[in-house]
């Protein structure tokens, strides 16, 4: 969404139906001239309560907002790990896209991902460094708020 992408084939995860099973692609371009009807297969096309699902879900991603609301609430995120992490000789750096957050170290956190499952809170490390934070878009404020008190405080209580 945010790069603005051409690809040759749009997949959608169940993601799209809010986890009924199902997925869905739909090619642009010169690729809709050859995945034509008939052309592929499908374990659960035409499913109608999961379409009845993705079509409410789709609603509410184009009326409801909430793309709209992730962009503010990212950018309300990364403007408080900043504050809250301001000074703190672990972090190069703080960055987001949407709901998509990243706090990027200077070095290494392998007890991070443990530590913070303890504290009740499931985040993810990438290249070793990177804490990826993926949370969910319906967030509220109090929630986006405890969220980046507690990875705060698991950053800041790093050996």
């Amino acid at each position: 969404h945010h790069a603005n992408p051409l690809p040759d084939v749009i997949p959608t995860p169940t993601g799209l139906p809010n986890g009924t099973p199902t997925g869905a692609g739909r090619p642009p371009g010169a690729a809709a001239d050859v995945l034509v009807a008939g052309t592929h297969g499908s374990t659960f096309g035409g499913n109608f309560l999961a379409c009845a699902a993705a079509n409410a879900v789709l609603d509410e991603l184009t009326d409801g907002g909430v793309i709209e609301r992730a962009a503010e609430l990212g950018e309300r995120m990364v403007a408080a790990f900043r504050t809250r992490l301001a000074g703190n000789n672990r972090v190069r750096e703080i960055r987001g896209k949407g709901l998509m957050l990243g706090v990027e170290l200077n070095e290494p956190c392998p007890t991070l991902v443990a530590d913070a499952l303890e504290a009740g809170l499931l985040i993810n490390v990438a290249v070793d460094n990177v804490v990826r934070l993926l949370p969910p878009l319906n967030m509220s404020d109090a929630e986006a708020d405890q969220m980046v008190a507690m990875v705060a405080d698991l950053i800041d209580a790093l050996d």
